[in-house]
């Protein structure tokens, strides 16, 4: 009887085999992918996105194509990739802005991050600049605090809208510092731009490939960079760091999956994102565009979100920013 089912156990084990091994086998997507970008075609997002569906099509072997779902601080595209089947053929490019700081914002906000999501990758961080109308005559971060702290709300800054990079970033400045200053909120990063160029406002944080064309232009003062350490494309600009100890902040972006998403679905998704990022020709466009890889794996990923909302939500509080639901 024992010799019968060590036999039979045997048999059953082998038969086993081929079972396991399906299911450890790596994802192979059958049909076309959505990827799903939050905003209007032409920002940064967008760029990313279509940077990353082209990536992909070519190493899954399935064509990936972005759909733009914008509105509500891209709270409308973030649930449309929360609401799709969990099976690897609605994929969210989604930045911070609505994954980190819109859940601070807004107290009824209609999803959590790391409840209704699955990080996949963080793939990339936009280096930004904090600028200044020239006609201020500031010329560096201990330029600007000293103004803020001698007159303090004298100063002001246009942002893309309110939660956009370009006003959480001073808003961490202002936070870390205790200086104030007046937040003057535009419809889009575009708008805001201009109104620095005609001196409608005096301060800009933007991302670094376009706010240095106005720098060598001569229309605005390129104060210094959000990053941790001096960017190697641009080693005579300091960091904010260097003034203010302590500050980082660049707007990023993810790639994430709706919850319940199937394991070999989001490690073959995660392992091509870091190809990606690794081929020669996305290292130079990125070295060309200021733009700097991130590559954090889906638990590192996560992690990484649950230190920045918990950041975030102090910042927003702190500030006391609100807005109209």
């Amino acid at each position: 009887m024992r010799s019968f089912w060590m036999k039979s156990a045997a048999v059953f084990g082998l038969c086993l085999l081929p079972m396991t091994a399906g299911a450890q086998q790596a994802w192979q997507p059958t049909r076309q992918i959505k990827a799903i970008v939050p905003f209007p075609a032409g920002g940064g997002t967008d760029l990313m996105g279509r940077l990353v569906a082209k990536g992909l099509s070519d190493r899954l072997g399935q064509q990936v194509y972005v759909e733009n779902i914008g509105g509500a601080n891209g709270s409308i595209g973030v649930q449309a990739v929360q609401r799709a089947d969990p099976d690897g053929y609605t994929i969210g490019v989604l930045s911070d802005g609505p994954m980190i700081v819109n859940p601070a914002l807004y107290p009824n906000n209609p999803y959590q991050t790391l409840r209704d999501f699955i990080p996949v990758a963080m793939i990339n961080r936009f280096p930004s600049l904090l600028t200044a109308h020239p006609s201020t005559g500031i010329k560096s971060i201990a330029d600007l605090l000293k103004v803020a702290k001698e007159k303090p709300g004298t100063l002001n800054y246009s942002s893309g809208g309110i939660g956009n990079f370009s006003h959480m970033g001073l808003e961490l400045l202002a936070h870390q510092t205790g200086i104030k200053i007046v937040h003057v909120p535009y419809r889009g990063i575009g708008p805001a731009t201009q109104a620095i160029l005609t001196g409608e406002v005096q301060l800009l944080y933007n991302n670094v490939a376009t706010s240095l064309e106005h720098v060598k232009a001569g229309k605005t003062n390129g104060l210094a960079i959000g990053e941790a350490k001096r960017m190697a494309g641009l080693p005579d600009m300091p960091t904010i760091a260097e003034t203010v100890p302590g500050y980082e902040f660049s707007a990023w972006i993810g790639l994430y999956v709706p919850a319940k998403t199937p394991a070999p679905v989001v490690a073959r998704l995660s392992k091509e994102i870091a190809a990606f990022l690794e081929d020669p020709a996305t290292k130079k466009y990125f070295a060309d565009q200021f733009i700097t890889a991130s590559y954090k794996d889906g638990p590192d990923f996560a992690a990484y979100i649950k230190d920045e909302l918990v950041k975030w939500d102090g910042v927003v509080k702190t500030a006391g920013i609100k807005v109209q639901q």
